[in-house]
């Protein structure tokens, strides 16, 4: 038997995150009412809607499939045969940049 990967709306997931935080049902029930497969799936909205406060926790990042944050890196692609060591530092440092803002938190 296949899954199908349910996609549901900003506002379905806001009315069940609400739901939870009025604090009167468990996750558990509050999955099974609003037939959520997984009770993991509510507690992600719950965190991420904690985590900004608003129904934009809910939108999506686009993302080129590396580079979570939807920020492409500027040097994918790019050539890595320098023709000095000034080049070859820049390069570097850019990356560094790159990834700095991928990765605050490392």
């Amino acid at each position: 038997m296949s899954r199908k990967n349910n996609i549901y709306s900003n506002e379905l997931k806001l009315e069940i995150v609400q739901a939870y935080l009025t604090g009167n049902e468990s996750m558990q029930k509050i999955a099974d009412r609003y037939e959520i497969r997984n009770v993991s799936q509510v507690k992600a909205w719950v965190k991420k809607y904690k985590k900004v406060g608003s129904i934009e926790a809910f939108n999506r990042i686009a993302s080129s499939g590396s580079g979570a944050k939807g920020e492409k890196n500027p040097l994918k692609g790019k050539r890595v045969h320098f023709k000095n060591v000034e080049e070859e530092r820049d390069y570097y440092k850019a990356q560094v940049e790159y990834l700095k803002k991928q990765y605050p938190n490392l």
